[in-house]
């Protein structure tokens, strides 16, 4: 699976590629970071208007939505050039992955399920890894840079359970989300998520191979069909329930969340303590801080598509370095 990063042929792409992919979403953050500036200026006059008519003029009002429309104008431009690089980028790791495949498909053809894994799993692999990669790499480097501003932005502020600690709201971000991450890691492990996955996988390739079978071959009668799609039926029925209760534990954190940020600010807005704008620039930070390290929270059904990807792929290249053992020692 990685040895486009070792082959010379794809070093290009990949280790230089990486690092256009890294810089590039390096400079998102950077102007995520000018806009959450932005919206603390701009509430503040809005809050300056609105206290006294006529306190601004109509030209700072509009200059000041050029400012916005100019950061969005570039960020639009670089996501956009950023989102086509790094899904030809992807396409070539799947490339440097196929390659291998194919120059040994005279063994893995053999293995149970090798057209699936060889045509399916790879795009599923690049896929995945196109909005779960360069999401899990942003969300960490918003958390560097974001983390420092709400230190700033929150000193002298009253925090509920903290009080006018310099880091109760850092600490409020950190133990909320953790405490959300971990219950859902343990939710997940208990109702064995990646385990149904990785089944549910498994039987549709034993169905799709059945019906290959099917085509060319009388002797495969509607029975021998009707028992394999039986199995695939169960597998799904048992994934339903499980994401059923996954899904109400995940959705009724994440609605709760909607409201932490105020929750935590309560004293300091009931005090008057903030402006507007201060109040925006706090909110959006702690946002970003608290949706960086919520990642796994947020991405984990996407964690789990990969975690069984992942599997059957490291399953299907165990098999196939095996039988190339098994050839050499013959």
């Amino acid at each position: 699976m990685f040895k486009f990063f070792t082959q010379k042929e794809w070093r290009l792409w990949s280790w230089v590629g990486s690092f256009i992919i890294l810089s590039s979403l390096w400079v998102q953050v950077q102007i995520d970071v000018k806009i959450n500036e932005w919206f603390g200026q701009f509430y503040d006059m809005i809050q300056k208007a609105l206290a006294a008519p006529n306190s601004i003029t109509i030209g700072e009002y509009w200059a000041s939505l050029l400012s916005f429309i100019t950061l969005a104008g570039i960020y639009v431009a670089l996501a956009t050039v950023v989102a086509f690089f790094t899904s030809h980028y992807l396409f070539r790791w799947r490339t440097a992955m196929i390659d291998w495949y194919h120059s040994v498909y005279d063994k893995a053809r053999t293995i149970e399920g090798a057209s699936q894994r060889v045509q399916e799993d790879t795009i599923k692999f690049s896929r995945i890894m196109e909005g779960l990669g360069t999401s899990f790499i942003e969300a960490i480097m918003m958390l560097v840079e974001f983390t420092p501003i709400l230190f700033g932005l929150s000193v002298g502020i009253p925090i509920l359970f903290f009080g006018d600690w310099n880091y109760g709201l850092v600490t409020g971000a950190f133990i909320w989300t953790v405490g959300g991450t971990l219950f859902l890691i343990v939710l997940g492990s208990i109702l064995r998520l990646v385990g149904v996955e990785y089944d549910l996988q498994k039987n549709e390739a034993s169905y799709r191979k059945l019906l290959v079978i099917a085509e060319d071959n009388i002797t495969i009668r509607p029975k021998n069909l009707d028992e394999l799609f039986n199995d695939v039926r169960k597998i799904h029925f048992k994934s339903y329930l499980r994401y059923f209760y996954f899904n109400l534990g995940r959705i009724t954190y994440l609605q709760a969340n909607v409201l932490s940020a105020y929750v935590f600010l309560a004293p300091a807005i009931v005090a008057g303590v903030v402006t507007l704008g201060v109040m925006q620039q706090i909110i959006r930070a702690f946002g970003r801080v608290e949706g960086s390290m919520q990642y796994i929270f947020r991405s984990w059904p996407t964690i789990i598509e990969l975690a069984s990807v992942y599997k059957r792929l490291k399953e299907f290249e165990s098999k196939i370095n095996a039988t190339e053992s098994i050839t050499q020692k013959d």
